[in-house]
């Protein structure tokens, strides 16, 4: 059997144990062309399993904060399974997931496809393939990981901890090169952050995910979410938790916690 194969039903099966999350030192020694390897073979299995398909990407570690509170230094990419895409306002509950994280997003669904196969695409050419935009959460399962021992090989082969988006009422594009986001959690403020400092501008967290995809033979189609990296750190809902994410000039996606 393929190394990555046997990585990944590893994997799988760590999940449906609802194991803590862990490094693995075979990954980590294989560096990220085994990681994708193994995310791709992972994706492929849950979505047999759930009789699903790739309905996006998320891309992870786009902002000096997220980088210093992973350790790591450059972004990530990870699949959303159609499952797993949600309209709020949503509840979700604690006990399906081993350790709850949110992270707060631009999602921008697009239109017509993306392809860097041919070269990097222009920033014109990105704007012009988005359809809609939307306030919304990254789901996270990190299975209470350390995040002061992370190695990238070992975070990307587990998808980069995507577990879904919940998606805001979607709107059209506005300007995202400094669009302020606020979070509040049972009605107070608590956090705050801007577009720009993802990779200073969401549009050029697509524009590398489309690369990173052209490298591998891929691209991004039409009808496909991209979650473009949070503008706040992550944090760990608790039952009875309210969230509400607002981003200037969208509507708000709010998320209650069971």
């Amino acid at each position: 059997m393929d190394r990555a194969q046997t990585l990944a039903d590893w994997l799988y099966g760590q999940h449906a144990a609802r194991q803590d999350y862990h490094s693995n030192e075979e990954i980590k020694a294989g560096g990220l062309d085994l990681a994708y390897a193994v995310q791709d073979h992972l994706i492929a299995k849950r979505a047999t399993a759930r009789n699903e398909s790739v309905a996006g990407y998320k891309i992870g570690v786009t902002t000096p904060r997220m980088q210093e509170m992973v350790g790591l230094t450059h972004p990530i990419a990870g699949a959303i399974l159609s499952g797993g895409v949600i309209n709020a306002p949503v509840e979700l509950r604690c006990a399906d997931f081993v350790r709850l994280g949110l992270e707060c997003e631009v999602a921008v669904q697009l239109r017509t496809p993306l392809d860097a196969r041919n070269g990097p695409l222009a920033r014109n050419k990105i704007t012009a393939a988005v359809g809609v935009i939307a306030a919304a959460f990254e789901i996270i399962e990190d299975r209470n990981a350390d995040y002061k021992s992370l190695d990238m090989p070992s975070l990307v082969a587990d998808d980069s901890w995507n577990a879904g988006m919940v998606a805001g009422a979607p709107g059209q594009l506005i300007d995202l090169a400094d669009a302020p986001g606020r979070l509040s959690v049972n009605g107070a403020l608590v956090d705050t952050g801007s577009t720009a400092d993802v990779l200073g501008h969401p549009l050029n967290s697509i524009a590398w995910l489309c690369e990173h995809l052209a490298r591998r033979g891929q691209r991004v189609e039409a009808g496909q979410w991209i979650m473009t990296g949070t503008i706040i750190p992550t944090r760990f809902p608790k039952p009875g938790d309210h969230y509400l994410f607002e981003i200037e000039g969208l509507a708000p996606v709010e998320v209650r916690i069971s």
